[in-house]
């Protein structure tokens, strides 16, 4: 069971600490996602992110008390290479596209090669569209982007940081899975302990319920915890 909880408290016992990347073109609406999460703010006056920005937020998640770092990478070629460092140690990740940028879309390919080429091959990764407040501006179907989430094995969410729409959900999916893959990994180290028995580290899907969204099945896998 999962709770949104706070947005931080300095004397709260922390269980685990997961970092997520956000990653995609420049002016998707990145910062607003992770301002909209973090601080339950939004700013029409955003501007580029230079270089990369992290923030933190504290959930409970089964009783667990879970710091969410999350960081921002920017987008704009120029600073890629000063982002791949920033994958490194991430066990989440969010590609966000603008659903009224097809080019944005276009290049969510080439962002996933670059994260699985720099991430842990276990991270949980959503595919998330943002801006759905613009749908007479949509220039990326539902469809199309549920179908790449299907073949590559990544939930999928559409968002709209100005309304607040879905970008709670896509983030407790993310970090509800990475919790549950992480819990299961200890319990059957336990059982490994306990009867010499080695064991499955599966995950399980986590389906998040919220108006309109989209999570397709994805494949079971382990993360480092």
């Amino acid at each position: 069971m999962a709770s949104s909880g706070g947005y931080g408290d300095a004397n709260q016992r922390i269980d685990y600490v997961f970092k997520v990347v956000l990653i995609g073109d420049s002016a998707v609406g990145k910062s607003q996602i992770l301002a909209r999460f973090s601080r339950n703010e939004f700013s029409l006056d955003s501007k580029s992110t230079i270089g990369v920005e992290f923030q933190t937020r504290t959930l409970v998640i089964d009783h667990k008390t879970v710091k969410a770092q999350i960081w921002d990478t920017a987008g704009q070629e120029r600073y890629r290479a000063v982002t791949s460092a920033y994958y490194r140690g991430a066990v989440g990740a969010m590609l966000v596209y603008d659903i009224t940028k097809r080019q944005s879309f276009d290049h969510i390919p080439r962002w996933l090669e670059e994260l699985r080429n720099h991430a842990d091959k276990n991270i949980v990764i959503i595919l998330v569209g943002n801006k759905s407040d613009l749908e007479n501006q949509r220039d990326v179907s539902t469809e199309d982007a549920k179908e790449f989430a299907e073949k590559e094995g990544l939930f999928f969410l559409e968002t709209s940081a100005l309304q607040a729409t879905n970008v709670e959900s896509s983030f407790m999916t993310v970090l509800t899975e990475i919790y549950n893959i992480v819990n299961k990994k200890n319990l059957a180290a336990d059982e490994s302990q306990g009867n010499g028995n080695s064991a499955s580290l599966l995950g399980q899907k986590i389906v998040v319920p919220g108006p309109g969204q989209e999570v397709p099945a994805k494949s079971s896998m382990c993360c480092q915890s």
